[in-house]
């Protein structure tokens, strides 16, 4: 008995591994993925300006990691508000009540994502919505409004046109500098009810169709992961959504995720990602007793088995595994 709509999952030939650099870009979706694979040992730099929702600042945030040009104190997009320092290109994860330290926050973040940024292989882009917000004092498009007087913005709905060719420039830059670069896309499967039901379905439908006119340009360097279709089809019950009733349960993004794994992922890298999700429930274990022996051996078995997996796969960075491991064992 089907008992539900399968989506089909194409991943035009394309394959993740853990030697893959990987950035990841865009709305929570983007850190839902990223997480997990950062919990498996994979090279990853994950939303370098924070969580973004509207293509416009996306493309924006990957142009400026290509730039790599800092952010300084008289930086246009940085403003005080309510006693924090701001972006209009960051998520307020960036703010801060000292105007230096905020700075120093976003060029850090920038300035690791720029160093990769001609050898990315995998570039990961999940589009929230199709409505951007456009500052009136600056016409600029905000990444995050930072709580800002609601009349000190304008709201539209953006054009697939002027999304996919904004697109395009920002895919052509990177192509320029790496032309085996990948960019996966993804539509977040995470509702904006606060546009309304029709308006969250008419921002959907615009972010898809532009991604198809990207993808009809590029078809050798783009690849589309239905998130949102799998949300919408296969996981068709409210009890697949957090308690806002917007955002999907733990349950819906680890089903997503073995979705996604299977779409993109080798044997091997399968093997790999077992091993390291062993080593990460034996670090995460709370013994009875953390002073006993036996509680020591457990410890240096874990030792272990993450020395063998770096001597098997030494491109794995498995810097934090081997401090928590050791930390544990001096405690």
């Amino acid at each position: 008995m089907q008992l539900t709509t399968p989506v089909k999952i194409d991943n035009n030939g394309i394959s993740i591994s853990h030697k893959s650099r990987i950035l990841l870009i865009g709305s929570c979706f983007a850190v839902n993925i990223g997480n997990r694979l950062l919990e498996r040992a994979f090279d990853v730099e994950m939303n370098p300006f924070g969580v973004l929702y509207n293509p416009m600042s996306i493309a924006t945030a990957l142009d400026r990691i290509a730039d790599g040009m800092p952010f300084t104190g008289n930086s246009p997009e940085i403003f005080e508000y309510n006693g924090m320092w701001h972006s209009i290109m960051h998520h307020s994860d960036f703010s801060h009540p000292r105007k230096e330290v905020a700075i120093e926050k976003m060029n850090d973040s920038l300035r690791k994502a720029y160093e990769k940024s001609c050898s990315y292989d995998i570039v990961f882009i999940t589009l929230g919505t199709a409505y951007a917000y456009i500052l009136k004092q600056s016409n600029s498009i905000a990444g995050n409004c930072h709580k800002l007087p609601g009349n000190e913005f304008d709201r539209r709905l953006l054009s697939i046109e002027e999304i996919a060719g904004t697109l395009e420039k920002t895919l052509e830059r990177y192509l320029t500098a790496n032309p085996k670069t990948i960019f996966i896309f993804t539509v977040s499967p995470i509702r904006h009810l606060r546009d309304g039901a029709h308006d969250n379905q008419k921002s959907k439908a615009t972010l898809l169709l532009a991604v198809d006119k990207l993808m009809e340009s590029h078809p050798g360097n783009t690849s589309y992961f239905p998130a949102y279709e799998i949300m919408l089809d296969e996981l068709r019950d409210y009890r697949f959504y957090a308690d806002d009733m917007t955002h999907p349960s733990a349950k819906a993004i680890e089903y997503i995720w073995e979705a996604f794994s299977g779409c993109y992922f080798s044997k091997e890298t399968y093997g790999i990602n077992s091993r390291m999700e062993e080593i990460s429930r034996g670090l995460g274990h709370r013994p009875f007793n953390a002073e006993s022996e036996t509680y020591r051996q457990f410890l240096h078995g874990l030792m272990q088995k993450i020395e063998e997996l770096k001597k098997e796969h030494p491109y794995l960075n498995l810097e934090k595994e081997t401090t928590q491991c050791t930390t544990l064992l001096n405690r």
